[in-house]
Formats: C-alpha cells, structure tokens, sequence
C-alpha cells in the first residue's frame, strides 16, 4: 500500500488499518475456540473482540475510498464482514440469544448481495474457498433462524458454485465441499416443509396460553440451561449440527411475535453501527418475553469431555433453575467407519479443559448407597455387566465399551442439582434405575419406547425424518401424521389447523388436571410454571396415549413411553380424557382405523 496516506498524526493509514486487522485477528483465534457452555467466564472478552472489530470496521467504512486506491481488495472486507459474522452467531451459540443470531443474519446478507467475494473467485483458490466457506456458515444461520427461502436459495449457489470451481481448478480441491453439500440435501429432504408448517419454537402466538392455576409446589423451578447432544451412526445432520439437536434446539427457544421471521430489509450502510450495539435490534427481538434457555449442543462428545460440560453447567446452574439434558443415541455400537474416532477427538482447547477440571472428574466408589436402585439392582452392576450387554448410549462406533458408552451411574452425581431427563434411545428403559438414586434431588425422566413403532412412510423410526420420539416431543401433529401414513403433501392446511387446535385444547386441559392434582410428584409440580418444560411433558402425555392406542403395537409395552416418577392415573394411557383426546385426532386425519377404540369409549358418535 502507498506509505503517502496517513492519518492524522502522520502515521499512514494502511499502517494504522493492518495494525487493526492484526489485532483483530489475535483477538478472533483465541475466541474462536473457546467452549461454548460456560456462563460468563469469557463474556467480558466477547465484548473486547466486537470492540475491536466495531473499531476495525468503522476504520475502514470512514477511509474506505483511500485503503481501497492503497490496494485494499474487496475480499478482505468481506474477511471482516464474515468475521463479525461469526462472532455474533458464536454468542448466540454462548447465550441462546436470538439478537446475535439475527445480527449474524445481517452481515452475511450483506456479502452475499454485496458480492465481496465475487472479484478473483475463479482464478484464485484461496478466494473460492473463502465464498464456500462463507456460503456454508450462511446456511447455518438460516438453517436454525428458519429462513427456509434463503436456505434454498444458497444450497442451489452453493451447488453450482462447487461444479464451477471443479472445472475451473483442480477437482480433488473441492472433495470435502461437496459431502458439505450432500449434507445439506440430505438434510433439507429429512427435515421437510411439512415438519416446519410451524415454528418448532414456543410460540406466543401459535401455542396455547396453559393456565397452569398455581401448582401445589413448594416452589418453581425455571429452565435456565439445556445440554443436547445426538449420535447415531450415518445419521442425518448438518456440520455439527445433528436433525434431532436441531429441533430440540429449536423446541427450547421463544418464537418472536415481531418480524424476526419477517424480511427486514437491515442493510450494513456505510455509516451502520457494529459491534456490542444491536443492529436493528428493535426490529429483531421481542423484548416482551423472557430470555430463551442457555444450550450447549455437543456433536459426539468424548465421554470425558460430556462429563466435563455436565459437572459445570451444573456448578453453574441458579438456585431457581433447572437443567434439561437430552440424549439421543442408540445403546448399541454402530457400524466401524473409516475413521472410528473422527468427530470424537477433543480438541486440544478442551483436553486443557479436562486438565483443569481433573479434581471433578468422576470416579467410581465402593459407596454402596451411590449404587442401590428401588428394585434392588445395583447401578454399578449395570456398568459392569455393560461389557457383555450393553446398559448405556453409545457415543463412539468403536467397540471401546467403557469408553464410550454413558451409563445411569455417570448421571447419577450430578443429580444434587435438579435435572430433566430426556432419553430418546432403543436402551431408554436402564435410565429409570436413576429413579430412587438420587444425590439429593428427585430427577424428572422422560424415557423412549425401546422398540421403534413400525411406520408406514419409512422402514425405520429415524428415517426420514428423524427419531419419532423427539418428533413428537417438538412436532407432535407432524408425529401423528408419520405414525398414521399421512402424506404432509396431501395435507390440507385447514385440516392441520384443526387438529391443531384440538390438540392445545386437550393439552391445555390436562395442564389444569396436573396443576389441581393432589397426586401429582413434586418432582412434576416445581416445572409446571416453565413453558418449555411444561409443553415437553403435555407433548409426552400425548405421544404415550397415541402409541397405546396405535393398533399394530398396543399391546407392546416396549413399545411404550415412560416416565419418572409417575404420572396421576387421570392422565394415564388408559384414562378417557387422554383416549378421546387420540382418537377426536384420529378422527380429523380420517386415521380411526389404525388406533384401538376401547370399548368403554363412544366418543365418536358425539362428535
């Protein structure tokens, strides 16, 4: 760059502009591979690094005219411009914040209709990669923001750009860019329009407003933090972001009643403010509803490194709060891939964290009363005999048993501090023994069927659209419709609606059953006021009536649902509130053939 530009006190600007892009740099790789799930250790940090980069790009919007006459290229603002980018959707990776998700939104639109990228991408390699790569984080954010137009919109450039740059370059350059996209397809064909008719996300709007009354409860508990993890071998996923994690994910945050979902029209102009400033973000959050619950989303943890996450979050966790932590894997090894431990490797940022944390890490005792179930089985036997039978969730396809397998007793600790347990795994049933071995807090578990329900519209329970369970736990009328053989491209939008209504009208009643029930375990009582957690466990209640009365399996308990501690018998499988509640759906989808009509039921006839 030309030394003749200078800034004020004569030193030249492009000295002053490099000098900021080096420390914004510095800063950025430190950042970029710090954990997401503690609470505010690094959150002073965060907000130096958007400092840094408000500074950095507002230098370079006030003397853009003169970097660029010095040389400066447009890529490299398009570098700052996806930096930023990725720092907003890493805090709202951090934070659950959908403010930062939005902001991120902001920045990437803006390189892609600025074309920043677009100078040099066919005649140098590192300019192309750096388009996929900004192509590829883009997807992300739509992808989780719900902005399914856009999404198609870059899978199709994404795709057309990776066959130019094959006949442009060499072909083996672009290997790994294409599994990307074969991730993407596959993905977008398993999580398809019918799945999102509607936001996965509580809706102000769209849910029912449950009038819980005032539950009989010592006290009341909020969901605050939430760890999701899914593994399964070949499954369907997106970078690190498995189909199941996605719409638990997406079940666990609010919906904006205002226009997040709608076209902002938020441009990045030359004097636009960045950095810890929200950018439009009166026009992008909700700021009548309440913060959304932290997440951490794990793809195929190390067991050290899943233990390690646990035990802080829970350190961690508020005296008024709750931890939601959802496992999705089978109990069974899956089949060896190439590369047995790819994707399971702790990076070396979080064997540094294991080290600091060794004074935590669990050890099995001889303590017997850590061990002693209600039934009288101990939970350590369970460990042990896991050898030969597995009794746990695989998280690693290599046959390292103890190594990557969780079992009940793991968990076990970590329940002096109040936990919800989802379980969605063909070994879901061992999970109950936590159930009475408690450290000091009764544990809520939510527990799949051991056996997948066959299904009409695929040969197996996650194909295509993901584990059934999780689906009715986050989309319980799309759920309904998989287990019936309803077609989502049949679907009449008025009959969706419908059932729609139906369903909240049933769950908003046994909403008021759980909260006047005299029977009800505290256990269940101390969530009721927490939406999330209250529409988790009403959605439960539904999927277990409906898979009891399912015909081809109604009289297979390993096909059934369960939870701990029990539900009151009012809202059992078997009571007529829960069974007419199915069958007035079944009857909306046409679908009364395929459920069992108990005798004592004449429900039909009235409707």
């Amino acid at each position: 760059m030309s030394q003749q530009i200078s800034s004020g006190n004569n030193i030249p600007l492009s000295e002053v502009y490099w000098s900021l892009v080096n420390k914004a740099d510095k800063k950025f790789s430190k950042i970029r591979d710090l954990p997401f799930y503690e609470r505010s250790r690094y959150e002073n940090y965060f907000f130096k690094v958007f400092k840094v980069y408000t500074q950095l790009w507002k230098f370079q919007q006030e003397n853009r005219q003169k970097l660029v006459e010095a040389g400066l290229k447009r890529w490299e603002i398009g570098e700052i411009a996806s930096r930023i980018a990725q720092l907003y959707y890493g805090h709202y990776m951090r934070t659950s914040d959908a403010g930062y998700l939005s902001e991120s939104y902001v920045f990437y639109e803006a390189i892609l209709t600025r074309e920043y990228f677009k100078e040099g991408l066919f005649q140098d390699l590192n300019i192309a990669n750096k388009q996929l790569r900004f192509l590829a984080r883009f997807l992300m954010v739509c992808l989780v923001l719900g902005r399914r137009e856009m999404v198609h919109q870059l899978v199709d450039q994404f795709k057309r750009l990776i066959d130019e740059c094959k006949r442009t370059f060499q072909e083996t350059d672009f290997k790994e860019w294409k599994v990307v996209a074969q991730e993407i397809v596959r993905f977008l064909k398993s999580d398809t329009a019918f799945m999102n008719i509607r936001p996965l996300r509580y809706s102000p709007v769209l849910d029912p407003n449950f009038d819980a009354g005032t539950p009989r409860a010592s006290r009341s508990l909020r969901l605050t933090d939430a760890i999701l993890s899914s593994y399964y071998y070949n499954e369907v996923k997106y970078s690190e972001l498995t189909l199941d994690s996605f719409r638990m994910l997406q079940c666990l945050e609010w919906e904006p009643s205002g226009s997040l979902y709608q076209s902002t029209g938020a441009k990045m102009g030359q004097n636009a403010p960045v950095g810890v400033a929200r950018i439009n973000s009166q026009s992008m959050n909700d700021p009548t509803l309440p913060p959304n619950p932290r997440k951490a989303v794990l793809y195929r943890p190390s067991i050290t490194h899943f233990l390690a996450v646990l035990a802080t979050i829970c350190e961690e966790l508020p005296s008024h709060g709750i931890l939601l932590l959802f496992l999705s894997a089978s109990g069974k090894n899956g089949q060896i891939s190439s590369s047995p431990l790819s994707g399971r490797n702790a990076t070396s940022v979080e064997e540094n964290i294991l080290r600091d944390f060794d004074s935590h890490i669990i050890k099995e005792e001889r303590d017997p009363s850590l061990q002693i179930t209600p039934s009288g089985q101990s939970l350590r036997q369970n460990s042990e005999d896991a050898v030969s039978t597995p009794c746990g969730l695989s998280f690693g396809s290599h046959g390292l048993t103890g190594s990557s397998y969780i079992y009940p007793s793991d968990l076990v600790p970590f329940t002096r501090k109040p936990l919800f347990i989802i379980i969605d795994s063909d070994h879901s049933t061992v999970f109950k023994n936590i159930c009475g071995a408690e450290k000091g807090e009764p544990a809520a578990l939510l527990l799949s069927p051991s056996h997948a329900p066959p299904l009409i519209s695929a040969d197996f329970s996650r194909q295509p659209s993901g584990s059934l369970f999780t689906i009715f736990l986050t989309a319980p009328v799309q759920a309904f419709c998989l287990l019936s053989g309803i077609s989502g491209s049949d679907m009449e939008t008025d009959i969706f609606v419908k059932a729609e209504k139906l369903l909240s009208s049933s769950m908003n009643d046994w909403a008021l059953t759980l909260a006047t029930s005299d029977t009800l375990h505290p256990v269940w009582s101390q969530i009721l006021k927490d939406p999330f957690l209250r529409r988790l466990l009403l959605r439960f209640i539904f999927c277990r009536a409906v898979l009891a009365l399912y015909t081809p399996i109604s009289n297979n308990k390993q096909n059934q649902p369960e939870c701990f501690p029990s539900l009151p018998e009012s809202l059992a499988p078997t009571a007529p509130a829960v069974q007419t509640a199915v069958l007035q759906m079944a009857n909306v989808f046409g679908a009364t053939s395929k459920f069992t009509l108990p005798q004592d039921i004449t429900m039909l006839e009235s409707l």
